[in-house]
């Protein structure tokens, strides 16, 4: 059952080797709708901890030349959070571990100034002038202002199990670990983009909560998961469900395994599992992705004993960002990251039947939170 929340996965995981050489971000994305004219617009959050034992009195920013031909790995808390389509902008902000304070253990809380994220509450603030954009390249990041207050209930979860389960992370087992806590997340509040207010209600913000964490990163990168669905049996929404699909290439002990995607469907109330640590589940997945001249376009298929789920989503380009991590080596391989929050795509289910599958419902699916990237030298 992978619909069980278990909120030991969302606690701080920087401890051991991984307080050298390790990551640990809270990723939080939703709609919002303009105050003024009440149009829809996708935002995004996030808390991204790095190398804590390496902490100095100002944040250690990997990308800087100073810092690369020292060979200073990266240290710091980035707070990260922007917007896509008209006005798209990603804006970080740092701060050292000195000015952060940080409840490790579940429910955790980080706070630093006036930026919080715990289970249930996300606040703060950032601002980047243009001219400062401009002078630091390191900061991975665009110009603008965006302030937030924030209630969160985590909803449904996708748990994958025991691939991210204590043995493993103790062991180190592999280079990226993966929790939803709340694949659906209902939020509630407001935003001011650029001193234009935007609110957020649990009814229109299909939100969505993660968490990922340790020594690397996963290439290729893939992220699809939307809760604003539509069954073309009925012709009604469906209320009560969620699908998500993440992974790439992971790497067990340093080893790359073949193309490997995590999924899941919470259909209405029934699950649908694609994930592939499940063996007894034979899960098998294929999938690609394609940039073309104005959008860019995801294709999966995955199946296992007992069902089936094919996906088909889109997003356009000029809506997307190509969103900044520096890994906690100091390396930054992800420069072709393409991120979105308003894709739009179709959900196949099928139940399977001996060797046949029987279709169980075609789901237009919209506000899909999206993601693909290679590293460069291995893009194709």
């Amino acid at each position: 059952m992978f619909n069980y929340h278990d909120i030991t996965r969302d606690a701080c995981m920087l401890h051991g080797p991984l307080r050298h050489l390790g990551y640990d971000w809270w990723w939080h994305s939703f709609t919002a709708q303009d105050a003024r004219t009440g149009e829809d617009k996708p935002f995004f959050i996030e808390f991204f901890l790095c190398n804590p034992a390496l902490a100095e009195d100002e944040p250690v920013l990997g990308q800087l030349p100073a810092n690369k031909a020292a060979g200073k790995k990266p240290s710091y808390l980035m707070v990260k959070a922007g917007c896509w389509g008209e006005g798209k902008c990603q804006l970080h902000r740092f701060f050292p571990w000195k000015d952060v304070s940080l409840h490790a253990e579940a429910p955790f809380q980080i706070e630093a100034d006036d930026c919080l994220v715990s289970e249930t509450r996300l606040k703060g603030r950032i601002s980047i002038a243009g001219p400062e954009a401009k002078e630091h390249p390191e900061w991975m990041c665009d110009c603008g202002s965006l302030s937030w207050d924030l209630e969160i209930e985590k909803q449904v979860a996708f748990n994958v199990g025991y691939g991210a389960s204590k043995p493993l992370r103790d062991m180190e087992a592999f280079a990226m670990y993966w929790h939803a806590e709340g694949m659906k997340t209902a939020y509630c509040g407001h935003l001011l983009l650029n001193d234009r207010e935007y609110i957020v209600s649990p009814e229109q913000c299909y939100g969505y909560a993660d968490k990922n964490w340790g020594r690397d990163f996963t290439s290729p990168w893939v992220w699809l998961s939307s809760n604003c669905l539509v069954s073309r049996k009925t012709g009604q929404k469906l209320e009560n469900s969620v699908f998500d699909i993440g992974g790439g290439r992971p790497k067990v002990y340093f080893v790359p395994l073949d193309r490997r995607l995590l999924g899941a469907f919470w259909y209405e109330g029934k699950e649908y599992d694609f994930n592939f640590s499940h063996v007894w589940l034979q899960v098998k997945t294929e999938f690609s992705f394609e940039e073309r001249e104005e959008d860019v376009c995801w294709h999966v298929r995955q199946e296992n004993i007992h069902a089936a789920m094919e996906t088909e989503v889109h997003c356009r380009k000029e809506d997307m960002l190509l969103i900044n991590y520096e890994a906690p080596d100091g390396s930054k391989k992800h420069n072709r990251l393409w991120n979105g929050g308003n894709g739009w795509g179709i959900v196949k289910l099928y139940d399977r039947n001996g060797d046949h599958f029987e279709l169980v419902d075609e789901i237009e699916a919209t506000h899909i939170g999206c993601e693909y990237g290679e590293y460069a030298a291995e893009a194709n």
